[in-house]
């Protein structure tokens, strides 16, 4: 019997799994998308990059202490009179402070959303009702980046900047070694938004791997070279591996269609 019942559980919990998960909230707009751009995640120009002026902020639950960033999400209005069926694509840049809305976008996303002819409407009323979902993001010929950020100074201090995260998942957790090790693996500690650091690594070429979420477990993907030993700031530099893992959600119903 408790075989039974556990094999149930599995298969209730594997119909409830979902990585369309539709949410419903609200939605505001910046004016200027530096305002997004250069906020919480620590993205700075290169957030134009990452979502081509389609950008949001969003409030504690989305933004996960920094792990958000990064992450891609559809949005559209419920309003019929203001808005199309298709909505926005957009890229989490920021963390939102506004305790009336979900997301705070970019003015250029929030009047995507609107049905033609209706971009200055939906402007007008400042806040909508949406729904929204996460959605994979991809990097066409991209893989995962790092940047390596000015305040590093050799041997004492590196400070990485996390970027083109593929599919719909967090890194929680990123480790450093020299090429060719191992064993003799240091953690960095994620400093603010997608920025990482660690005053522990090795002299020489380095490697990393990512601890990555991944639908309700999580995995280790391995860099096996990234930084030469002469490694400068302000470069950003390929990773050689990209992230295309789906973390699914418990909802019912699912959405498998497109908006």
């Amino acid at each position: 019997m408790a075989h039974f019942v556990w094999f149930l559980f599995l298969l209730l919990g594997s119909a409830t799994a979902c990585d369309r998960c539709v949410h419903q909230s609200k939605a505001t707009f910046v004016t200027s998308v530096e305002a997004l751009s250069s906020g919480a995640c620590g993205y700075g120009s290169l957030a134009l990059s990452l979502g081509n002026g389609f950008l949001a902020g969003s409030g504690s639950p989305l933004f996960k202490n920094g792990a958000g960033c990064g992450a891609c999400f559809q949005i559209r209005c419920n309003n019929p009179n203001l808005c199309s069926g298709k909505g926005t694509k957009v890229t989490l840049t920021d963390r939102n402070y506004d305790n009336r809305t979900d997301f705070v976008l970019s003015s250029k996303a929030f009047m995507a959303m609107a049905s033609k002819g209706k971009a200055q409407d939906i402007l007008k009323a400042g806040i909508v009702d949406v729904e929204y979902k996460r959605i994979p993001c991809e990097y066409k010929n991209q893989n995962l980046a790092v940047r390596v950020e000015e305040s590093s100074q050799k041997p004492y201090y590196l400070q990485l900047k996390l970027l083109y995260q593929g599919g719909q998942t967090e890194v929680v957790a990123i480790d450093v070694a020299r090429v060719g090790s191992s064993s003799s693996w240091n953690s960095m500690n994620r400093n603010y938004g997608a920025v990482w650091d660690t005053n522990r690594f090795p002299n020489g070429a380095l490697q990393f791997r990512f601890k990555v979420i991944s639908g309700y477990g999580s995995r280790w993907i391995l860099a096996k070279y990234v930084l030469p030993a002469d490694w400068k700031t302000g470069v950003v530099y390929d990773t050689g591996v990209q992230i295309t893992d789906i973390a699914q959600e418990n909802c019912s119903p699912c959405d498998y269609g497109t908006w």
